[in-house]
Order: structure tokens, then sequence, then C-alpha cells
């Protein structure tokens, strides 16, 4: 083919950068160096309860911080969509403005705001809501506060620009035969903009499983997470096998929830 030579460059980069680590990351499970081929990394994950505990609690944790950004973000998206110009610029400047600030810093600046001692719960006791501080760190709540921090922008930009696509005329056409906000909302504008909600969703969700710096600081160690075990096994032991067969059984994880999502994609497509 013409011009493919050109491309081959591109694709041994690709194959050396992002696929040949993942094959090697693959092989780690299946090899010891006594024993050489083996299971046993596999059988150890599913004969120790602590590795599915933690990876259930992964789940859950990043299904809860997705739904609640899902909860936060559609309605903030909408609501920049109805801004004056001036306005919505501004609105989607301070949506951005998270990208500029190191997720570490970000991270950090929770503990001063829902520290003990931190603004929040200084507020709450000044204005007499509480008589002793509210634990917001280091526990499920603080992470999921966190991640929810990180991953708003990431649903509300394609949110906002999948809003904004959405012809005016289409509203005022249903609304013109007689259609309530309600019925106008949930026919027309919903599933207009529920392909962008979708996929930022399937995003969130992905980038949740995989979180390590905000678990680690918000949970103070008593939330474990999947990252966090394989920071133990990889740094603290070593045991490269077993976070390889941790982490391939992340992978597929992760590839049945893309599975899934395409599988109602492309039912929902043809209906």
């Amino acid at each position: 083919m013409p011009g493919f030579g050109f491309l081959i460059p591109l694709l041994l980069l690709m194959v050396v950068v992002f696929d040949a680590p993942i094959v090697y990351m693959l092989a780690l499970a299946f090899w010891d160096k006594a024993q050489g081929f083996t299971l046993g990394y596999y059988g150890d994950v599913f004969e120790a309860p602590v590795y599915l505990r933690v990876l259930a609690n992964t789940v859950r944790i990043s299904v809860v911080a997705t739904i609640v950004s899902v909860i936060i973000g559609y309605p903030l998206a909408h609501w920049i969509r109805g801004l004056g110009r001036r306005a919505k610029m501004v609105a989607l400047a301070l949506v951005v403005l998270p990208f500029w600030v190191s997720v570490l810093v970000r991270t950090y600046a929770w503990i001063v705001l829902l520290g003990n001692d931190g603004l929040v719960n200084r507020a709450l006791q000044w204005l007499g809501l509480v008589q002793a501080p509210v634990s917001f760190l280091y526990n499920e709540l603080g992470v999921t506060i966190g991640m929810t921090n990180v991953l708003l922008p990431l649903l509300v930009l394609p949110l906002y620009a999948a809003m904004a696509r959405v012809d005016d005329r289409l509203l005022q056409a249903a609304a013109s035969l007689g259609a309530p906000p309600s019925t106008i909302f949930w026919k027309v504008y919903f599933p207009l903009t529920l392909p962008s909600l979708a996929a930022g969703t399937l995003l969130a969700l992905i980038l949740c499983l995989g979180f390590y710096i905000t678990p680690a600081i918000l949970g103070g160690g008593r939330v474990p997470m999947i990252s966090n075990v394989l920071d133990t096994l990889i740094n603290v032991y070593p045991n490269w096998g077993q976070a390889s067969a941790i982490s391939t059984i992340l992978l597929v994880v992760t590839l049945l929830i893309f599975a899934i999502y395409r599988r109602i994609d492309q039912t929902t497509s043809t209906k």
C-alpha cells in the first residue's frame, strides 16, 4: 500500500511503548524462576480472600464515585449551557482550571478543607451544626470526595460539548406541540446527550479502578484499593508475579465493563 512505509516507525513505537510492557506484565503471572510455567499466582489470588475483598472494594468505591460525579456533572454541564457567553467562558475556565494543578496538590488541598481542624469542620462547628469534628478523611467518604473532584472535569467537558450541539429548534418544536418541560427533557434533550454521558461515565469508571494517589492520601491506608495492593507487592515484598496476576484480573474486569458498554450501546443504536 502506498505510504504504508511511513507508518512503520509509528507502529513500532506503539508496539514497544504500549504493547510490549503489557505483554511482559501478563507473562510475569505465568512464569516462576524456580518452577517455570505456573498458574500458582492466580491460585493465590483466589485462595486469599483479602485480594478478592480489595477488588470488590475497588469496584464498589469506583462505582459510587462515578455515580456521584454523574449526579453533579450532568446538571453542572446543563447549567453552563444556559449561561450567557461571558459567564459561560468563566464557568468553563473554572472547570478546566483543575487540569493545570497537580493531582497531588489537589488531593492535599482536601486535607486542608476536610481535616478535623479544616475549614469545613470549623464552619460547621461555628454554625452550631456539629459539636465535634466530622470525620471526612481517612475513610471511604474522603476517598469518594477526592476521586469525584478529579473526575468531574472529565465528565463535564464532553457533556457540555454534547449539550452545546443540541439544536434549540428541536426543543422549541417539542414545546410548540404542547410537550411539557419534563417531556422535552426526557424525550428530546436527554437522549441526544446520552451517548456522551455513557462514554464519559465509562471513562470515569475505568479511571477510578486505577486510582492510586487519591485513595492513598485521603484514605490514610484505611481504604485498601487494588492500586495500593499493587504498590505493596511491587515495592515492599517484592512479588512481581502476584502483582502481575492481580493486574491481569483488573484488566479483565475493565475489558468486561467495556464489553458491557459496547453491547448496550449497540443494542440501543439498533432500536
